[in-house]
């Protein structure tokens, strides 16, 4: 008999699966466990595997994040508290920069809304109006009131998201909300599958009552930028630089050329100028830390 599933976790070369509502517990077999790689299978990938417990296929990922290693995410959180600690504009635009390059969908949450005023609030939004322009959706939460978590579970419905951001802002508050169960306990973990005391901090999925999954990423907060080797694929996380408009020169990375498109699309207000100004510091950071490694 040939099962398909998605790994939830994995410890100790066992994998526990998840298939049409069932749980198993498999090892590798063959090729997949000789070639001793820590990408052959890890958290998220659906396999298929037999009757005797053994995965015999990983199916082709849509994407694949190394800290963690989670495979095949639908959307990233970027999760930042609206008040102690303040927002990092900075390393939200970062952290959406990062998301991108792992062809992963970012989602913003701002937490702690319930510690703002009407005012306080009314600015926080102003100053993230243009993530509208790119399509990402942001959540107003609140896990005092649970306010937005409702339009969080049915945005994340039968998906897999990935939750990161800094320490303090609620990020465990509001998974314990989403989640059907709480995660097991090392111990018993480690019980099940008879292995001794479990130590590791692997990845695993917890899965939502409504369906799908969610899993925290601790190494998701990460505020280096992507390692694009040139310009031309840094301007492509810009989603705003995507304008019908095309610059007077093929090879424009829009700093001091002339005629040039998106500086316009700036100056006429279409493109946010906050944005452009936090595009200019990754050209220079890049130019100067990544791109003269791959001259």
């Amino acid at each position: 008999m040939i099962i398909e599933g998605i790994v939830t976790n994995k410890i100790q070369g066992f994998y526990n699966i998840k298939s049409e509502g069932n749980d198993y517990l498999c090892k590798l077999r063959g090729l997949l466990k000789r070639s001793d790689k820590r990408e052959n299978c890890t958290v998220g990938d659906h396999v298929v595997f037999d009757s005797e417990g053994f995965i015999t296929e990983v199916k082709p990922r849509k994407n694949l994040l190394r800290r963690p290693l989670v495979a095949n995410i639908d959307y990233g959180v970027i999760q930042f508290a609206a008040k102690d600690p303040a927002i990092d504009y900075e390393k939200i635009n970062i952290l959406v920069l990062n998301s991108l390059y792992n062809k992963i969908n970012p989602i913003l949450i701002i937490n702690k809304i319930d510690l703002l005023t009407e005012e306080e609030l009314i600015e926080i939004k102003k100053n993230l109006e243009y993530l509208k322009t790119i399509d990402i959706p942001v959540f107003y939460i609140s896990t005092l009131t649970e306010a937005g978590i409702e339009e969080l579970t049915t945005f994340i419905k039968d998906k897999i998201t990935a939750f990161g951001g800094p320490s303090g802002v609620g990020k465990s508050s509001i998974l314990n909300l989403l989640q059907d169960s709480r995660e097991l306990k090392t111990g018993e973990t480690s019980k099940r599958l008879r292995a001794g005391k479990h130590t590791t901090r692997d990845s695993r999925l917890l899965p939502l009552a409504v369906g799908g999954f969610v899993i925290d990423t601790p190494g998701f907060s990460s505020v280096d930028l992507p390692p694009t080797e040139n310009p031309q694929e840094l301007i492509e996380l810009f989603p705003e630089f995507n304008i019908d408009k095309g610059c007077k020169f093929n090879n424009c990375v829009h700093i001091n050329e002339p005629q040039c498109s998106i500086k316009e699309a700036v100056e006429d207000g279409k493109i946010s100028k906050e944005r452009y100004e936090f595009y200019k510091r990754c050209y220079e950071k890049s130019k100067n830390e990544l791109w003269n490694k791959y001259k």
